[in-house]
């Protein structure tokens, strides 16, 4: 893994997922539900991170792979989302970190396995300072052609989640 450096700016934290079972690599759900709506996405892992600071930059990587054997296209959307971390096991509403990202998989030779990939810099707004973030990993599917009780395979073993959070140089 290479490591990115900012101008004045230190690494403060790496965090990596380390899997459900604390053993490293497995996702937290094996499976994503195929529906219609696109607004049912589950959560594949998450990070919290260290407090924050206005104009901490938190760079986040994240990949995971998925396949579809429904016998049918399937679209998918994954996602980083954040929410207030105040507790162990407490959710918080969910906010935007990075904008939706998307394809479809099929289900023949032609892409019967699909990675899920997003990489991206995460200025701290302001109002953020003196808090902590759980950022997620999230993922959707859907179709038109869906049955009930169809699913696409998280496939665990495969892709990594972790950030770098720096701070900015004191002046």
């Amino acid at each position: 893994m290479a490591t990115t450096t900012f101008t004045g700016y230190t690494l403060d934290t790496f965090k990596k997922w380390t899997g459900s079972g604390g053993g490293g690599g497995s996702w937290e759900t094996s499976s994503i539900p195929v529906d219609l709506p696109t607004t049912t996405a589950v959560t594949l892992g998450r990070i919290v991170t260290s407090t924050l600071h206005t104009g901490d930059l938190i760079k986040i990587h994240a990949s995971a792979r998925v396949t579809n054997d429904c016998g049918y296209t399937v679209g998918v959307g994954w996602y980083v989302k954040g929410y207030e971390y105040t507790g162990p096991g407490i959710t918080n509403p969910l906010f935007d970190v990075e904008t939706l990202m998307g394809d479809n998989v099929t289900p023949n030779g032609q892409r019967h396995h699909m990675p899920l990939a997003s990489a991206l810099l995460w200025p701290v707004p302001a109002d953020w300072d003196g808090k902590r973030v759980v950022l997620c990993l999230r993922a959707d599917a859907h179709s038109t052609a869906w049955q009930d009780g169809d699913t696409l395979s998280v496939d665990q073993g495969y892709g990594q989640f972790w950030i770098e959070h720096w701070k900015p140089p004191v002046l």
